[in-house]
C-alpha cells in the first residue's frame, strides 16, 4: 500500500512487479475473505499470526530486532490473541500491559520505538478480532472496512498513475500525489454506495464512515512511510511478492480497523462494534 500512488511514468512499477502484485492480491484477498467469513478461532489465529509478523517487521525496520525482544513480543501477542478469541478480553489487556512493559524494558535504547511497534501490532490484533466477534454484523463490518481500504489503495494507485500532478507529501512518500489521494477517496465512497444499495446500511451514514476510514487509511499509509523513511528502509520485508512486507500491505488497514472499532465501540459497546459501525 505504501506504493499505491505511483508518480509519473519513470517511477511506475515494472510490468513484472505489477503482475506479481495482482497475482498476490488474487490469492490473498479471497483467502482473507474466506477466513473472515468463517470467523471464530480461525480468524483469530490468522490475525494473531499477522500481528506477530507486524511486530517482527517493525523491529527490523527500526533496527531493534533482537531475539529476546522479538520472542517476548511474539509470546505476548500470541497469548493476547488466544484470550480475545475465547472471550477473555480483560485478561488479554492485562497480558498486553505486562508484556508491553517487558518489551519496553528489553528494548533499552530503542524502548520508544519498540513500545510503539508493540502497541501498533496489539491494536491491530484487538480491533480486528473484536469487530468480527459481533455475532450480528461482524462479518459485514469487517468486509466494509476491508473493501474501503482496498478501494482507497486501488483507486489511489490508478488515479495517481494516470493523472500524476502535485505530490501529496514528497518528504515522506515521493510517489503519492493529490490526484491519487482524491481517486482513492472517491473509490471508497463507491463501496459505501454499494453496501447501501444492497441493503447493508443507510447511505448517508455509510458514506460518512467510509470517508473517515478512507482518510484514516491514507494517514496510516503515510505513517508507515514516515517510519520507513526515518530509518532509510524501502520495504518492511519481502514476504509478499510485489507488495513488500506485512506492514507495507496492511498499514492502511491497521489504522482503519482501529478507527472502525472505536466508532462501533462508542455507539454499541465493546462486543457489538460491528453493529455500531453498520447500523444507524
Amino acid at each position: 500500500m505504501s506504493e499505491h500512488d505511483a508518480a509519473p511514468a519513470r517511477s511506475q512499477p515494472a510490468p513484472s512487479n505489477l503482475v506479481m502484485r495482482v497475482l498476490a492480491a488474487l490469492v490473498l484477498a479471497p483467502l482473507t475473505i474466506a477466513v473472515a467469513y468463517v470467523g471464530g478461532w480461525l480468524w483469530a489465529l490468522l490475525v494473531t499470526l499477522v500481528s506477530i509478523g507486524l511486530f517482527a517487521e517493525w523491529l527490523m525496520v527500526v533496527g531493534a530486532g533482537s531475539a529476546a525482544l522479538t520472542g517476548a513480543g511474539t509470546i505476548t501477542i500470541a497469548m493476547m490473541g488466544a484470550c480475545v478469541a475465547f472471550g477473555a478480553l480483560k485478561t488479554a489487556i492485562i497480558v498486553g500491559c505486562v508484556g508491553g512493559a517487558i518489551v519496553t524494558l528489553i528494548a533499552r535504547g530503542k524502548f520508544v520505538w519498540a513500545a510503539t511497534g508493540f502497541a501498533y501490532a496489539a491494536a491491530a490484533l484487538l480491533a480486528s478480532i473484536l469487530v468480527r466477534k459481533d455475532l450480528v454484523n461482524g462479518f459485514s463490518a469487517l468486509m466494509f472496512v476491508l473493501l474501503v481500504v482496498w478501494a482507497t489503495d486501488i483507486g489511489g494507485y490508478f488515479a495517481g498513475r494516470s493523472i500524476g500532478g502535485p505530490k501529496l507529501w514528497p518528504r515522506v512518500s515521493p510517489k503519492k500525489t493529490w490526484a491519487g489521494a482524491l481517486g482513492g477517496f472517491v473509490a471508497s465512497l463507491a463501496v459505501a454506495g454499494g453496501f447501501a444499495a444492497c441493503g447493508l446500511g443507510k447511505a448517508v451514514p455509510l458514506l460518512l464512515v467510509s470517508a473517515i476510514l478512507s482518510v484514516v487509511s491514507a494517514l496510516g499509509d503515510l505513517f508507515e512511510s514516515a517510519v520507513k523513511r526515518r530509518f532509510d528502509v524501502k520495504d518492511s520485508s519481502h514476504l509478499i511478492p510485489g507488495h513488500g512486507g506485512l506492514m507495507d500491505r496492511l498499514d492502511g488497514f491497521v489504522a482503519a480497523i482501529l478507527m472502525a472499532w472505536i466508532i462501533g465501540f462508542l455507539r454499541h459497546g465493546v462486543h457489538s462494534a460491528g453493529s455500531g459501525l453498520m447500523v444507524w
